[in-house]
């Protein structure tokens, strides 16, 4: 019995995924989904904002840790998502709910506040995540020295396997 308990255990997964919201995150969300996730895993999203905005309360309470873990059914409501300053897409939202129910995954969302790049790196630490999925914006090479890669930096820094999804325009 506590064989079967630690083997169930042993093969949940956390697959992890970085979420702005755009089109290069719907189609690293795409990729993952036909790619990657398996009935039974728990995919949580990762949203990194980052200006905070102080006036909401959440904010000052979960700056340092992030937001507790959302269920995709909660963020789903305007007002969960306004309470912690996300503007989640109607599109982006679809898409999860069908994979939630196609693909028998537990989708939840965690609100990051900070330099996404160190935020997603912290996320990674503290969440047991089997791997990561980024999109990338495709940045040119200079644009990518001046103004610094997120997905350069959270494949170098983190602590799981880190797989980017690049646009087919990018």
């Amino acid at each position: 019995m506590a064989g079967e308990a630690a083997a169930a255990a042993a093969a949940e997964r956390w697959v992890g995924a970085a979420v702005d919201f755009s089109e290069g995150s719907r189609g690293a969300l795409r990729w993952a989904a036909d790619n990657l996730l398996r009935a039974g895993d728990h995919l949580i999203l990762l949203h990194v904002l980052k200006d905070p905005d102080y006036e909401q309360g959440e904010t000052l309470l979960w700056e340092a840790t992030g937001s507790p873990l959302i269920p995709l059914s909660d963020f789903s409501e305007p007002t969960i998502a306004k309470k912690y300053g996300a503007k989640p897409d109607a599109e982006t939202l679809d898409m999860l709910n069908t994979v939630a129910r196609q693909k028998e995954v537990v989708v939840v969302f965690k609100v990051l506040w900070g330099d996404p790049r160190e935020k997603l790196c912290q996320a990674i630490n503290e969440i047991p995540m089997s791997c990561l999925v980024i999109g990338s914006r495709g940045l040119g090479k200079l644009k990518r020295v001046l103004l610094g890669s997120v997905s350069d930096y959270v494949v170098n820094n983190a602590t799981c396997p880190v797989t980017v999804v690049k646009t087919a325009d990018g």
